[in-house]
């Protein structure tokens, strides 16, 4: 879009701030002045039902009051003071973490976002380890933040863009929608991805693998591992000593129906250790975290952490983290994730019925990913893993203009809504994705004559 079509308010942050993930003189975006609950308004008061919870981070939707309160508390009291000092906000957050997560005898590293807890977690494993050099194993398509070490340890088409600094080992994602090894069976997939791993960890020598980091869940890769796939994959790391990093950044705080994407797995393929972000805050500030399992924290107790960051448990972060963590449990926010899904997994059924353009739908809790397809049959996508469908961009768009924000990818639409969204509010945004798919299915998959 030209920058003489955008309003002057919205021209003027376009000239001067770079924006994320997009081209710096086609940003173009109303100015948001407001949000509450599961929606958000722009400065023209045309509002948005939010489905995507923004970047799959504002789980208890926008200013939740309890949230808003204890920032507010805590910046009256004390908003910053080092690590190096201790502070109650960071103490009774990390304590309440290890509860929610049954990590007992763990510890917390607080960072200040996803990607810096993801490089910090490959820090303690090979740390804990005595692997200092160890490779990292990582899934094709899979991503875990836009650091230089991140973006390497991401299999992400953006990631070529950046130079290799990382040693990875780079192993097959369970897509069994699409199986790497063909088989048509998930969990038979699932298995062979493990066998994968096993053999990519073997022929390197598991001496020499520090970690294998897995998004336990869908993030925005879409892909959603059968139920075999953790166990398995835990029961590998177990036999060939290599720690296991549960990526939980996009997946965890009910965002599955579960506290965590391994949950699901049960409690006895707890990783060694896991990172968050996003919804540990519910977004309304910055922050993100390792928690390291009783066994971790024992290998490293007594050396020192060659680590550091300045605003690591930062107090006001800290209480914000506090308040949406008891706002998820006191609220019952978790189940109700659970019980909604259903609600919305069914309605998407429905919806599957009626539009062959979507070729699968998966997913758990209120994280649903929908594949769209030209052709069911042979399961071409509308576009290639990393490239960007106009009709698709045109559906987003006109949902925008009858109040609805939806998150696509490449060929994914990507429902994430915030766990706090009304029951009426879900079936205004699905009723508008059922007649908008109607209207562009034709100019997304090319037919239009």
């Amino acid at each position: 879009m030209s920058t003489n079509k955008i309003p002057e308010i919205h021209k003027k942050e376009q000239q001067v701030v770079m924006h994320s993930w997009c081209v710096q003189q086609e940003w173009a975006a109303p100015t948001i002045t407001g949000g509450q609950g599961a929606q958000f308004w722009d400065d023209s008061g045309h509002h948005y039902i939010d489905m995507s919870s923004l970047a799959e981070c504002s789980n208890l939707g926008h200013q939740h009051p309890r949230v808003i309160a204890a920032i507010k508390a805590q910046a009256d009291q004390l908003c910053f003071i080092t690590s190096e000092w201790g502070a109650e906000p960071r103490r009774a957050l990390a304590q309440k973490l290890l509860e929610v997560s049954e990590f007992e005898g763990g510890r917390v590293f607080f960072t200040l976002a996803g990607a810096d807890a993801n490089e910090n977690a490959v820090k303690f494993a090979r740390w804990a380890s005595g692997k200092a050099a160890g490779a990292v194993v990582a899934r094709q398509r899979s991503y875990h933040g836009a650091s230089m070490a991140t973006m390497n340890f991401s299999g992400d088409p953006r990631g070529d863009k950046y130079p290799l600094t990382e040693k990875v080992l780079r192993v097959a994602p369970p897509y069994c929608y699409r199986c790497p090894f063909g088989f048509s069976d998930a969990n038979a997939c699932a298995r062979e991805c493990v066998s994968d791993i096993r053999a990519v960890i073997e022929q390197a020598g598991a001496a020499e693998v520090a970690a294998v980091l897995m998004e336990s869940h869908a993030g925005t890769n879409g892909i959603v591992a059968p139920a075999d796939y953790w166990s398995a994959l835990h029961g590998l790391c177990a036999e060939q000593d290599v720690v296991l990093i549960a990526d939980e950044v996009m997946a965890g705080f009910g965002r599955t129906g579960k506290w965590f994407g391994w949950q699901h797995a049960g409690a006895e393929f707890r990783p060694d250790m896991m990172t968050l972000a996003k919804g540990i805050t519910g977004a309304h500030i910055p922050l993100g975290a390792v928690v390291v399992s009783a066994d971790i924290n024992a290998r490293l107790e007594a050396s020192m952490l060659y680590t550091g960051l300045t605003y690591s448990g930062h107090p006001l972060s800290c209480a914000a983290g506090l308040a949406a963590v008891r706002a998820y449990e006191e609220e019952g926010l978790i189940a109700r994730s659970h019980d909604l899904g259903q609600a919305l997994f069914a309605q998407l059924q429905q919806l599957k019925q009626r539009h062959t353009i979507i070729g699968d739908i998966r997913g758990a809790g209120l994280f649903a990913v929908i594949e769209l397809v030209n052709n069911r049959t042979s399961r071409e996508p509308i576009v290639a893993w990393g490239g960007v469908n106009a009709g698709l961009r045109a559906l987003v768009n006109e949902a925008r203009r009858q109040g609805v924000s939806f998150a696509v990818r490449s060929n994914l639409l990507i429902l994430a809504p915030p766990l706090v969204i009304t029951e009426t509010e879900l079936a205004t945004a699905l009723s508008l994705l059922d007649k908008l798919l109607s209207q562009f299915s034709a100019t997304i998959t090319g037919t239009l004559s």
